[in-house]
Parts: structure tokens; C-alpha cells; sequence
């Protein structure tokens, strides 16, 4: 089991002995989360997107629409916290389920 640190901007995957396994992103992360299985991590940028990224560091994808402020793995499914206060769920490949 590894757990994401971020360091200056920069998301750290760490095994729970706290040994350094890689870095990832781009410099500019303010959260992170790694899905249920550990492939994917969701990153939040100070931009306000989200990106999607493999464990190896690899971008998937980027979502959102530049107001996201936290991204939270649900099951599948990604919940974004938005600066208007609203929750979007979106698919892993981006897609708006709902606004709550």
C-alpha cells in the first residue's frame, strides 16, 4: 500500500515505510488521491483541473473546466469540489454524471 505526499507542488508516491517510490506531476499539485487500486491518482492543480495520471506517472487525461479546488476518487467515479461550491461527479474519462 503507498501513500501521495505533495512537496512543493510536486506529488510524491511513498510505500508506508515512507521510502520515496517516484515523483509525479508537473510542480503545480495542491491534492491528491489515488483510486481504489492504486493505478490512477487524481491530481488537483493550482490551475483548478484535474489530472489524471497512471502510478508511473504518465498523464491520462485532464478534466474539468479550471475551478476544481479537491478531487476525490469515488469507486470508479471521480468527485470534484468546485470554487462555486458545488460537487461534480465525473467519469474516469471525464465525462459529468451530475453537479450536487
Amino acid at each position: 500500500m503507498n501513500i501521495l505526499q505533495i512537496k512543493s507542488g510536486k506529488v510524491e508516491i511513498r510505500k508506508d515505510n515512507g521510502t520515496l517510490v517516484r515523483t509525479i506531476g508537473n510542480g503545480d499539485a495542491v491534492s491528491a488521491d489515488f483510486n481504489s487500486n492504486q493505478t490512477l491518482v487524481a491530481i488537483t492543480t493550482v490551475k483548478g483541473k484535474v489530472e489524471i495520471r497512471k502510478d508511473n506517472g504518465t498523464l491520462v487525461r485532464t478534466i474539468g473546466n479550471g475551478d476544481a479546488t479537491n478531487a476525490r476518487w469515488n469507486g470508479s467515479d471521480i468527485a470534484i469540489s468546485t470554487t462555486k461550491g458545488k460537487t461534480e461527479l465525473r467519469k474516469e474519462n471525464g465525462t459529468l454524471i451530475r453537479t450536487i
